[in-house]
């Protein structure tokens, strides 16, 4: 049996959660890009040795999923992106946070609602990472070993190349279209 609770956030919420956010930000700012991933993977491990609930386990997904983005060279995010990536990790960073992550049952709770915000924050990018994945694998399987480094190369930095630049004309376009949109951001 599940049970399916709904809630949403409101504007003042969203801005809570930015505030949050920001602090994280400041308290992370001398964090170097592997110390702010080790954290965030540390996390995921705590998460996943721990008898959290579904919910947060679905948003650990999510996570492993930023992580990719940045760690994964394939996908080379340039500078701008990046530092929204590992921005939104940032909060992840401290067991400390808004629920401290060694609260029973509770501890995560916080981390996985800020990883659901973010992922909304992200969607274009997200989406863009996760197609990329899977075109990958399934090119290399389509080619098998026949494909050589260097076509392997030119045809994937093509898709990449494709995948960004959507990425950045959506984000760009939601940014743009809705003028009526929320003053809410994380980044």
């Amino acid at each position: 049996m599940s049970l399916l609770i709904t809630f949403t956030l409101s504007e003042s919420d969203l801005e809570y959660f930015g505030g949050i956010m920001r602090q994280a930000r400041e308290k992370a700012k001398g964090l170097t890009q592997q110390q702010i991933i080790d954290k965030a993977e540390k996390m995921l491990e705590k998460v996943n040795n721990s008898d959290a609930v579904d919910f947060i386990r679905d948003r650990m997904y999510q996570l492993d999923t930023l992580i990719g983005m940045v760690i994964d060279k394939g996908w080379g995010l340039i500078e701008e992106d990046l530092e929204r990536v590992l921005a939104a990790l940032t909060y992840l960073s401290e067991p400390h946070d808004l629920i401290p992550d060694d609260t029973p049952g509770l501890g995560f709770l916080d981390d996985a609602i800020m990883i659901e915000i973010v992922c909304k924050a992200l969607e274009h990018e997200v989406q863009a990472y996760r197609e990329f994945v899977i075109f990958r694998a399934t090119e290399a399987e389509r080619r098998g070993a026949d494909a050589n480094p260097m076509q392997r190369s030119d045809w994937l930095e093509q898709r990449r190349q494709q995948l960004h630049e959507r990425m950045r004309r959506r984000r760009n376009g939601n940014t743009n279209a809705n003028k009526t949109r929320s003053p809410f951001s994380l980044f």
